[in-house]
């Protein structure tokens, strides 16, 4: 592996992770597993770009890393998204094959794209929240008006995850406008 590579990885995995994700959504949980990701693909990548085996075993691996860590724990679509571009750049950071100059443009191209789709703007444009309500409703049309009633708020979409009969409980997953 190229120092350069090497230096635009962590570059662009400090950015990804210090200057988006932890400001703008605060688990740091998560953002102990990007760093981690990011640098376990990129040693492994690394590994594999200096052997003779091939293209199909290193994403094999790469399919198996993300199949793991996902079914492991319910991610939001942006921690997804943050998810993969770490990933992303550790693989691209990996592969000893490419010149320093695309190696960082990718990198530069993929935390630049996450930023910018996940400002405050986007995002922020409802809030989101998964509610658990005290009483088991079937008909969506009952949910959305008790919801309502109880935030005070009105919802732009929303989406009974679970319904619990015996223990009386609804959980929802509401998006309300701001």
């Amino acid at each position: 592996m190229h120092v350069e590579s090497l230096i635009a990885d962590v570059i662009a995995i400090l950015v990804l992770v210090f200057a988006f994700y932890l400001p703008r959504h605060k688990r740091k949980e998560l953002a102990v597993a990007l760093l981690g990701v990011n640098v376990g693909v990129l040693a492994v990548t690394a590994a594999l770009s200096q052997t003779n085996v091939g293209a199909g075993l290193g994403l094999g691996l790469f399919g198996v890393l993300s199949i793991i860590r996902l079914r492991s724990d319910e991610l939001k679509q942006h921690e997804i998204a943050y998810y993969f571009a770490s990933l992303t750049i550790g693989l691209v950071g990996g592969l000893t094959e490419l010149p320093i100059v695309i190696t960082a443009s990718l990198m530069v191209l993929i935390v630049m794209v996450l930023g910018v789709a996940d400002i405050a703007i986007i995002s922020r444009s409802t809030v989101n929240m998964t509610m658990t309500l005290d009483r088991a409703l079937p008909k969506e049309e009952n949910v959305r008006e008790y919801v309502e009633d109880i935030s005070g708020r009105k919802i732009k979409e929303l989406s009974v995850t679970h319904i619990d009969l015996v223990n009386d409980k609804t959980v929802v997953d509401v998006r309300f406008l701001p």
